[in-house]
């Protein structure tokens, strides 16, 4: 019987860090899916809570957990393909599950590539719920009709505009005003930039920018206040964050949208984002979740 060995990722040297990447490589490669697990989020300060399982000294099993929230984990995780079938990703689960359950952590979402035949089998019989799916998007080429003069202004928010942030957002997601303001407590790293968006200086819309690191950028929190919606102001909005992120010499420029948001997908396309890969997002509460694994 083989021994795995199953210990909290400490060590986040690069040397380490290629080891997850390496595997990363090793299961997209195998499955030809999509697959990524965040390793551009693996840092000794501020990042992802990451479980690592070896076999013989052989990286072979990882998994990894944020939460924006505080009551809902976002999980990845991926299991060499020789070693497959034989707990692996359980027994990194419920490692996880034993940190989760002291934070307060109610209930797991799991991306998994949705052309990845081993994830969707093993979501499936784990029984977590389809919640969603999102197109991953990255951009190729600001189109040239795109960098003309914009008469927006996006700057850095400060602390005063939080009132308008929480407002913003929650009116234009449709989240309470209470979780989006501990959302945007819980995501304040020193790399994630706001910027707010003015239209002769009245704040109309936000954006946020995750600089994972110096090549690659995530933009995300898109929204413009819906008093000032089919205006175009989002699509300026978002082309003043990517000439900002591009003035950084970004090499990599991603973003993510709800596959049914058709509307949104045409904004990006328009722009010069280009589809890279698919996700699915599964749920399921902690509880059912140490129900299924007893089994």
């Amino acid at each position: 019987m083989r021994e795995y060995q199953i210990s909290k990722m400490k060590d986040f040297s690069n040397a380490e860090i290629e080891r997850v990447r390496t595997l990363e490589q090793i299961c997209r490669t195998n499955d030809r899916s999509g697959l990524r697990v965040g390793v551009e989020s693996l840092k000794a300060i501020g990042g992802d809570e990451a479980y690592l399982c070896f076999f013989n000294n052989k990286l072979i099993g990882f998994i990894s957990w944020y939460t924006s929230d505080g009551t809902e984990a976002n999980m990845n995780g991926m299991v060499h393909p020789d070693f497959r079938r034989q707990g692996v990703f359980n027994a990194l689960l419920k490692r996880a599950m034993s940190e989760m359950q002291t934070k307060l952590i109610e209930s797991c979402r799991f991306r998994v590539p949705s052309n990845s035949e081993s994830g969707l089998e093993f979501i499936k019989n784990l029984g977590a719920s389809f919640r969603t799916s999102e197109f991953s998007m990255n951009l190729k080429q600001l189109k040239e009709d795109m960098l003309k003069g914009t008469d927006i202004m996006l700057r850095l928010a400060e602390e005063p505009d939080l009132g308008f942030m929480v407002t913003c957002s929650s009116q234009a997601f449709g989240d309470s005003e209470s979780w989006t303001r501990s959302y945007f407590a819980r995501t304040k790293e020193p790399e994630r930039m706001s910027y707010i968006a003015s239209d002769s200086l009245t704040p109309i819309g936000m954006i946020r920018v995750n600089y994972l690191n110096r090549d690659t950028a995530v933009i995300h929190d898109l929204c413009v206040l819906p008093s000032q919606q089919d205006k175009g102001f989002g699509r300026k909005i978002l082309v003043g964050a990517v000439q900002l992120i591009l003035e950084q010499k970004c090499s990599t420029i991603r973003l993510a949208v709800v596959t049914s948001n058709r509307r949104a997908l045409n904004l990006y396309q328009s722009i010069g984002f280009e589809v890279a890969s698919e996700f699915n997002y599964y749920v399921t509460s902690m509880q059912a979740l140490k129900n299924n694994l007893k089994h």
